[in-house]
């Protein structure tokens, strides 16, 4: 069938028919139901904020359970992130939650790149997913996915403003994850300047074009709380497990000299609205947006690097296969090139160092000559020297032995004229 053919049935208006009797497909939004049910649902969430300021207890409180974490320290040379997966059930509903935690943030000196380790952890959960949906035989049902889908940034509690390490780390990262931002520790500000840190902790974010998230209005059934619960961003929270008796019942809150903070009372904290938005009235949207917006913009730029495109020049559907031999194609002349260069390189390569042979060995040649100069030089003095000595042993030995001719003369003398005295003395 042409392509020009499916365009006029694609354009062809819809007829409306109405139905004799009971057909039976109105039963499907339960077939959904009851099949997500059976497969359980998958949430992730990511912690980001500074050692010690509740983390870990928050996670503890909303989830009403006590997950393991590891103590973290303040001396980590780098920012970690340390995820950490536990399967939960709540009446039939199936829940595999992962949390994960950023060990040492804010903690170096340097903290220019304390965010780099955060959106390469969250960019390597959506590479993870596009490869299972590259795949031939993939099963996405079963892919236990990995990608964040919402990031719990927590504010200390300063009273003053964002700090700048903050506001880099969100507008980094407010393009591949939802962000809520959260006062973490709000019993240690006083009501009136919480109120004043909430409204110059939006008016920053908006100043600076950080995008966080917004619960959805579209849906007329929670239209109504998402738009109050707007207005509150954002929450200030108070985390605790323990349990005091308040009247007949017990409650979890933190026991002061002065009274206690109830993490349940609204008059208290906002931990009861964050609990509200997040797990009971916005999860699905969160695991939703994460697929449809963050996941999908990372999906596009990645594909079109690979030089995947939706429609060629002429308009027309763009074909894998045709894609698939021009990127081979472009491939295999960019190789060729790096061939030729690598090739060329080692020419160029093998040339300088052959030169450089060259010279080391006219350096030594040179070397060799001036030192057989110098030796046949040595050598010609020496022998010189030894011609001197060698006379002037010759002359020392002749005036030697003139030496003893005279000596001998003169002992010869000597003996002979004491003879004659005698012989005359006879006379």
């Amino acid at each position: 069938m042409a392509a020009n053919e499916v365009d006029v049935f694609a354009h062809e208006e819809k007829r409306n028919l109405e139905l004799g009797g009971h057909v039976g497909f109105d039963s499907l939004p339960d077939q959904l139901v009851s099949k997500s049910v059976a497969q359980g649902f998958c949430f992730n969430i990511l912690c980001v904020g500074e050692t010690g300021i509740g983390k870990s207890t928050l996670m503890n409180t909303l989830f009403n359970t006590t997950f393991e974490n590891e103590e973290a320290s303040h001396y980590q040379s780098e920012v970690q992130l340390r995820p950490q997966t536990y399967d939960l059930q709540e009446s039939n509903v199936n829940l595999k939650l992962t949390t994960v935690h950023t060990v040492g943030f804010g903690d170096q000196i340097n903290k220019e790149e304390s965010y780099k380790p955060i959106l390469e952890y969250i960019d390597a959960q959506f590479e993870r997913f596009l490869e299972e949906e590259l795949k031939i035989k993939r099963s996405l049902f079963n892919c236990h996915d990995t990608r964040i889908h919402i990031c719990l940034y927590f504010i200390a509690p300063t009273g003053h403003s964002l700090k700048s390490l903050d506001l880099v780390t969100m507008k980094k990262l407010d393009s591949k994850v939802n962000i809520i931002p959260i006062i973490a520790k709000a019993d240690t500000v006083s009501k009136s300047e919480l109120d004043k840190l909430k409204i110059k902790i939006m008016s920053e974010l908006v100043s600076n074009g950080v995008q966080i998230y917004q619960f959805p209005t579209e849906d007329e059934a929670v239209a109504e709380i998402n738009t109050s619960m707007n207005t509150h961003l954002p929450f200030a929270v108070i985390g605790s497990v323990e349990e005091i008796k308040m009247g007949n019942k017990m409650v979890k809150a933190r026991l002061y000299p002065w009274g206690s903070v109830q993490v349940e009372n609204e008059n208290h904290c906002d931990f009861v609205k964050l609990r509200e938005m997040l797990l009971r009235v916005n999860m699905e949207d969160l695991r939703e947006q994460t697929h449809t917006r963050h996941y999908e913009l990372y999906r596009r730029c990645k594909l079109e690097e690979m030089g995947f495109k939706d429609t060629g020049p002429d308009s027309h559907s763009f074909s894998l296969q045709e894609t698939y031999e021009a990127k081979r194609k472009e491939f295999l002349v960019d190789l060729q090139r790096k061939e030729d260069e690598m090739r060329q390189m080692f020419v160029n390569k093998v040339k300088e160092t052959e030169a450089e042979l060259k010279e080391k060995e006219k350096e030594l040649h040179e070397r060799f000559e001036q030192l057989k100069r110098m030796h046949q030089e040595e050598k010609k003095n020496l022998e010189e020297k030894r011609r001197e000595l060698e006379e002037e042993m010759n002359a020392f030995n002749r005036r030697r032995v003139a030496a003893e001719t005279l000596m001998g003369q003169a002992l010869q003398g000597c003996s002979q004229q004491p003879f004659k005295k005698d012989k005359d003395k006879k006379k």
